[in-house]
């Protein structure tokens, strides 16, 4: 499938800051690249100067390796520059990733020709206020996951739509995902799987104890607002970082983002479906033991 988005001239690769594997691999692919005549900037996706590099927004194209942890970290770092991301898998799922190890070099080949197209991805942006403060914002690709802390007790929920009350859910937790994270926690949680390029939010209680135990799925234009009422501890969770503390009567506010994630794709439309079951049916996180 041909694309006008030919021009690669500066391209980023990036590491998980804790993987070897990876960064000997990405030097490989940014020798390559630099003999083709493009301009690289390599670095581990914790590294400032990495960082730096990426928010000046003159990269054409980043190239992620690592595992689906490490394509939610890219998203994060190229969506406010609606910088696509070609992810080699090098970790166990790869529901993100597009190529494996082995087939950088095809798959490089093909981006710099244009046979490629761009799955767009919709992001959640998440908002924590404390009274009329506000606590901290940020964007998520998978989900924001409103707990309870290392304390094993529930917390009461008060969840409204577009300012109407909706209910009051006492529970582990609230888990607000896109179509993306509907397959990650929300699905552990007994929410429904989503095809990817669905712009909707799904709300999925954690354990609810004699409250609605059923997923919502919502349109993209809505505002969820929820409320933590607690005399212990609640927190809360960007795409599995880690947590933030929350306070009793503390609000978030959920709604679509203005960013989105573009993943570059070789594979027809419909491989979401095709790949679904095989890894429903064969967890590749789960070591297989001979019976």
């Amino acid at each position: 499938m041909e694309n006008e988005l030919t021009d690669f001239s500066k391209i980023a690769i990036a590491v998980h800051p804790k993987n070897h594997q990876a960064f000997t691999l990405a030097e490989k692919i940014s020798t390559s690249l630099e003999k083709d005549g493009k301009q690289v900037l390599l670095g581990r996706m914790d590294e400032t100067k990495f960082q730096e590099g990426i928010s000046e927004g003159c990269q054409d194209l980043l190239i992620a390796l690592g595992g689906d942890g490490t394509m939610l970290r890219a998203g994060h770092i190229s969506a406010p520059f609606n910088l696509p991301i070609l992810g080699i898998n090098l970790g166990h799922y790869g529901f993100l990733t597009e190529i494996q190890e082995d087939e950088w070099q095809n798959a490089l080949q093909r981006v710099l020709k244009g046979d490629y197209w761009l799955e767009k991805r919709m992001m959640l942006l998440v908002t924590l206020y404390r009274g009329d403060q506000k606590q901290g914002e940020w964007n998520a690709l998978n989900d924001a996951v409103i707990s309870r802390g290392e304390i094993i007790r529930p917390v009461q929920f008060e969840i409204f739509i577009n300012s109407r009350y909706l209910s009051t859910t006492v529970a582990d937790g609230v888990i607000a995902s896109t179509a993306t994270g509907s397959t990650a926690y929300a699905l552990a949680a007994g929410g429904p799987i989503l095809s990817p390029d669905l712009r909707n939010i799904v709300l999925v209680p954690i354990a609810p104890h004699l409250s609605i135990e059923q997923a919502l799925v919502l349109s993209e234009k809505v505002l969820v607002s929820v409320t933590v009422h607690t005399s212990h501890q609640a927190v809360i969770s960007i795409d599995g970082q880690l947590p933030v503390k929350m306070k009793t009567g503390d609000r978030v506010e959920i709604q679509a983002s203005d960013h989105e994630v573009q993943f570059i794709r070789f594979q027809d439309p419909g491989y979401f479906y095709r790949n679904l079951i095989p890894y429903m049916d064969q967890n590749p996180s789960i070591k297989k033991k001979n019976v």
